[in-house]
């Protein structure tokens, strides 16, 4: 089993964002080193919690820095951009980083309302409606054979510039039917968000299968999922790391405002609704957590169940007081566990 990692750049309450830009290098690097497959970028905007705001800018940072990983975006929320800007921006990272880069595309805002609105100009969803079409121009563009643009005054053909001499791999996102369907009509591979919600992955990912039209970039059914994941020495202490993650997300999903992570001291004695409990108790059911041959085991039953051969985790362990802010030991440790054990 393959296994990668996805970052969100977590920002806790004891970091600067130069903090947690430098612990992200640190776990890139440890990734590298241990033979993870892929490490992918988040983009979110105006939350606290998160660094992660531009995959490509990201992407740049940790491929001067890495060696063999492939680094990609977990993903480019295509309506917040102009397609030609994405093609060209990952047409460079080719180039710049040859045989390394992934475009992983999703269509939803990654954000609240107003945000989304002041990112797409106010065009929220005729940007939405146009997701599909976009997508076809970002892969054409990427290719030799470009894409035609008809004007008033004639058509005109638009490729990515600079050409690489291969093309990034292009990947659909996505954490619902929708998002399934397409991938399978348009022959793409395909990486349902088990992380984020854990719903509906098993019908999605079926429906993926049955549906899928084979095509020159991907002759067959080509399939992942991510989950969030902390791993420590103990049960206990895996789950202590969580707990930070566990209440943001909590937060979010229940309309309170949203800080930086808590470190586990806190989160420990923060006030939690039954509403928020409840989500808490949820998001701890569908993570990987535990000791290293627990976690392993949840690990291969996931892949096994959904009938997947990689997965990608998202280590979300928070830290303790006292600990350096330019660190992310937590999430470093849960790679180095995960690999002994399963590498």
């Amino acid at each position: 089993m393959r296994l990668s990692v996805l970052d969100l750049v977590p920002v806790r309450t004891d970091q600067s964002t130069a903090d947690a830009l430098a612990a992200t290098v640190r776990l890139a690097q440890t990734a590298d080193r241990l033979g993870f497959t892929r490490y992918w970028l988040a983009e979110h905007h105006n939350m606290p919690s998160v660094g992660a705001t531009s995959p490509p800018v990201l992407i740049a940072y940790l491929a001067a820095q890495t060696a063999r990983l492939r680094l990609g975006s977990g993903g480019v929320m295509l309506p917040n951009h102009a397609p030609l800007a994405v093609a060209e921006q990952f047409a460079l990272l080719e180039a710049a980083a040859p045989g390394r880069i992934d475009l992983g595309i999703g269509r939803a805002p990654g954000s609240d309302p107003v945000t989304s609105f002041m990112l797409r100009g106010g065009h929220n969803e005729e940007e939405i409606a146009k997701f599909p079409d976009y997508l076809d121009h970002v892969r054409a563009m990427m290719s030799s054979r470009g894409v035609q643009v008809q004007l008033r005054d004639g058509d005109y053909l638009l490729k990515a510039t600079p050409a690489a001499a291969g093309e990034p791999r292009l990947w659909l996102l996505g954490s619902s039917m929708y998002s399934a369907r397409l991938a399978a009509a348009k022959g793409l591979p395909y990486v349902f968000a088990h992380h984020f919600s854990g719903h509906g992955t098993e019908e999605a990912l079926a429906t993926y299968r049955a549906d899928f039209v084979p095509s020159a970039l991907c002759p067959e059914p080509t399939t992942f999922l991510t989950v969030n994941a902390a791993v420590a020495e103990t049960r206990e202490e895996a789950t202590a790391l969580m707990l930070p993650n566990l209440q943001m997300m909590a937060r979010l999903r229940t309309g309170r405002p949203l800080g930086a992570v808590d470190l586990v001291e806190d989160a420990q004695l923060a006030q939690v609704s039954d509403a928020e409990q409840r989500i808490v108790d949820g998001g701890l059911r569908r993570a990987v957590v535990g000791a290293p041959a627990e976690a392993a085991d949840q690990l291969k039953a996931l892949a096994e169940h959904f009938d997947v051969d990689e997965v990608m985790v998202n280590p979300v362990a928070s830290a303790r007081r006292g600990t350096d802010p330019a660190t992310a030991p937590g999430r470093e440790h849960t790679l180095e566990l995960l690999a002994k054990e399963l590498f």
